[in-house]
């Protein structure tokens, strides 16, 4: 295969082993974050696992129920710092966790929350915890939607949540009044739920968040082969959970892959990636896409960040949380 590589130069860039060193131009915290991800042998650890075969369903949801409790284990020690009243609401099928801070700054605005973890991950208590922090940190309600996933639940059963919640918070608040956040695959559900929410005839919201986003399914950009290892949140493509997710359907859907979609009339939009993320390529080009529909976008390119920002405690992913809620400020502000 090396060979076929070397006698064709039009397949591609043949690049022999070598060490991607960690950037000297980020902070000791965030450089720490990426070595600690990372094996004495220079593999990222994430890379290591094995997701299962297709058709084994078991296999899958014990691999879910592995992840979401460790993902519940991660965000227990922050539960005492949370301020935020919540309750948990069923909407049809849509469980919803509204979260309400103490002493609301702008009590009558929210954000809907749509939480990452691959489209497979991420319910549960770890989408509770989201919901308050999210609270917390803007002074505003906050709706965490815990959206139904595979293998029990996949395709259109996540969308079909998300959309049922968004109706629900426009019974409660005025468009003009919601900000919608979506993180990884919540970033493609958020996106994917406004361009059917507007093929449908709902209103726009105040504003959209996107960080990292999972917008394109199909996986075709750039940075899935140029980010490949060199993000050790995301090491790998996540082509087999894609598919899982999508159960036949077709990945280039714009519902499924909104980066495919037409975004006219989109509210103005924060976009985030990072420079070692394996989605860079997919917040590029969705930046591209939205500038070209006239969409205002702001975009947030993170030095040296991998999927997702460095985790928490650094001082690149607390600027980063500044700027976010700069925009959902000025998006509440300026659409009341």
């Amino acid at each position: 295969m090396a060979d076929a590589k070397i006698t064709n130069p039009h397949h591609g860039i043949l690049l022999q082993d070598r060490i991607v060193p960690f950037p000297i131009s980020i902070s000791p915290q965030a450089k720490a974050k990426l070595q600690n991800l990372v094996t004495a042998q220079g593999t990222p650890v994430n890379a290591l696992y094995q997701l299962p075969a297709a058709d084994d369903t078991a296999a899958w949801q014990t691999l879910q129920e592995y992840v979401n409790s460790q993902y519940e284990l991660a965000v227990k020690g922050s539960t005492e710092q949370l301020h935020a009243d919540v309750q948990t609401l069923i909407i049809g099928n849509a469980e919803i966790h509204v979260a309400t801070p103490k002493g609301e700054i702008r009590p009558k605005h929210a954000c809907i929350d749509l939480h990452g973890g691959a489209l497979l991950f991420g319910s549960g208590e770890a989408c509770r915890v989201s919901a308050q922090q999210q609270a917390d940190r803007y002074g505003i309600s906050c709706y965490g939607v815990d959206y139904r996933l595979p293998p029990r639940h996949p395709y259109p059963a996540a969308l079909d949540d998300c959309l049922e919640a968004y109706r629900y918070v426009l019974s409660q608040h005025s468009p003009n009044e919601i900000v919608l956040i979506g993180r990884s695959a919540g970033g493609n559900l958020a996106l994917a739920m406004l361009l059917r929410g507007r093929d449908e005839g709902l209103p726009m919201p105040a504003g959209l968040v996107l960080l990292s986003p999972e917008v394109d399914l199909t996986e075709s950009g750039d940075s899935f082969h140029t980010n490949r290892y060199i993000d050790v949140v995301l090491p790998l493509p996540l082509m087999q959970i894609n598919q899982l997710y999508a159960a036949g359907a077709d990945l280039a859907d714009p519902y499924l892959s909104p980066l495919f979609g037409n975004f006219e009339g989109l509210p103005p939009t924060f976009l985030q990636t990072g420079t070692r993320d394996l989605f860079l390529s997919n917040a590029a080009r969705l930046h591209r896409g939205l500038r070209r529909a006239g969409v205002p976008v702001e975009f947030y390119l993170g030095e040296g960040m991998p999927h997702g920002g460095f985790m928490g405690g650094t001082e690149e992913d607390e600027e980063l949380l500044q700027e976010v809620q700069v925009f959902i400020t000025a998006c509440c502000l300026n659409r009341s």
